[in-house]
């Protein structure tokens, strides 16, 4: 059962959309060994989403879980079918931190490995602010709400991961492009199986989804180079 909000000081709202809200709730007391948690209250979205809402928190739940010996991925706290609980990562955003350095992509592409070896893709990789700097300089990852993990290892589920490894490959590119390799280079310049059938197709739907359930705030999927210009930024 998620934390009583009894026990928890401060409520600071992170985000909030169609979906519902994402809050941090941080220990009453300093000096305790409770730790800060991420809250998602799916109950917040809007009627006509809320089982979608309900559906995606359910599917992080399970993809956390399935995470957990990931010490990057933050730990799954609690999920009462409502709201979804998680461990707060400190850390600085990518956007933020810029990592310019060898080391931090080369843990990152580690870290990448592991959560693909364990069945999960994330989706959203391109949007910076999902990838952490924390305190040590380590990558950790953050928001698992559209990530997957099918049961099966399909070409479906390849070429997603292909797409999550482009997407970090790009914002290396951005901040290290002296430290990427040829195959790196040769795979930033081929997309996946499915990347032009998704510009012609499914990237418009998307965009208009986004627009139901973000109220306009880009693609609801990625910002992914799945169908990217090649003008288009990474945000």
């Amino acid at each position: 059962m998620p934390q009583e909000s009894a026990h928890r000081e401060t409520r600071t709202l992170l985000e909030r959309d169609r979906l519902g809200a994402l809050v941090r709730l941080e220990p009453a007391e300093t000096g305790t060994a409770a730790k800060s948690i991420v809250e998602r209250d799916t109950g917040l979205a809007r009627w006509w989403l809320r089982r979608l809402a309900r559906r995606l928190a359910a599917r992080e739940a399970s993809v956390l879980a399935a995470l957990a010996r990931l010490p990057q991925v933050p730990r799954l706290a609690a999920w009462d079918g409502r709201r979804l609980q998680r461990e707060w990562i400190e850390g600085s955003a990518m956007p933020r931190a810029q990592p310019s350095d060898r080391v931090y992509f080369r843990e990152a592409l580690r870290l990448l490995r592991r959560m693909h070896a364990a069945g999960v893709v994330h989706n959203r990789l391109a949007h910076a602010p999902n990838w952490l700097v924390t305190r040590d300089g380590s990558p950790a990852l953050i928001d698992f709400q559209w990530a997957l993990r099918p049961r099966y290892r399909s070409r479906w589920f390849r070429a997603l991961a292909y797409e999550d490894l482009r997407d970090l490959l790009a914002h290396k590119q951005a901040r290290c492009a002296g430290a990427l390799t040829a195959r790196q280079r040769n795979i930033l310049a081929h997309g996946s199986c499915f990347s032009r059938p998704w510009v012609r197709t499914a990237w418009p739907l998307d965009l208009a989804v986004a627009r139901l359930v973000r109220g306009g705030q880009g693609s609801i999927f990625s910002n992914s180079s799945v169908g990217k210009s090649p003008g288009r930024k990474y945000r």
